[in-house]
């Protein structure tokens, strides 16, 4: 094989459409395109466009709510843990945390906070101590049972709403006083 030689395989590399070559080549003049008007033109944005007809993203109602300001909390079962520690990816030792977990390959990604869930609570075995943001009732059992304590912590955004929610109640019963103390509205003159 020579240089010269090297080619793509048939069919790698479509020729173009060759556009306004004369009328006799079937698509000459507009070249496709019709007539005048907005869509012979470049630049043409119709996405969602009905013809004036109201379009189905208006036809349809909305429904549902998206919080911004929405937790998500990484979900990690014990039978995992438990997997990660027989497979020496974690050492039960150790204080188990998000961020070990990540290191280690068990959880892809940190998000707001590790909640542990009890799925596969009876196979573990291994005495460990996790800090996490939650966790549920059966989870908790398995670990003390397996010899383990699980530290329930709090993440920042949780402080925050926590510090708000106070400062709220400080504020209603500061207007409540206020009122008591004030009696009466007195009419307008």
């Amino acid at each position: 094989m020579k240089l010269n030689q090297i080619r793509d395989n048939a069919g790698a590399r479509k020729s173009r459409k060759v556009l306004g070559r004369g009328i006799g080549s079937g698509l000459g003049k507009t070249s496709g395109r019709g007539g005048k008007g907005q869509t012979a033109r470049s630049g043409v944005a119709l996405n969602g466009f009905e013809g004036g007809q109201t379009p189905i993203y208006r036809r349809l109602p909305k429904r549902g709510f998206n919080n911004v300001f929405r937790l998500r909390y990484q979900e990690l079962n014990l039978g995992k843990l438990q997997w990660a520690i027989d497979e020496k990816r974690i050492d039960a030792s150790k204080p188990i945390d998000m961020a070990g977990l990540v290191a280690a390959g068990v959880l892809r990604r940190a998000f707001d906070g590790l909640r542990v869930l009890g799925d596969g609570g009876e196979d573990l075995k291994a005495k460990v101590h996790i800090v996490a943001h939650g966790a549920t009732k059966s989870a908790l059992a398995a670990v003390e049972k397996a010899g383990g304590k699980i530290e329930i912590v709090v993440t920042a955004r949780e402080k925050v709403e926590a510090d708000a929610a106070k400062k709220r109640e400080r504020q209603a019963k500061r207007k409540a006083k206020d009122a008591k103390k004030g009696g009466a509205a007195k009419p307008a003159a």
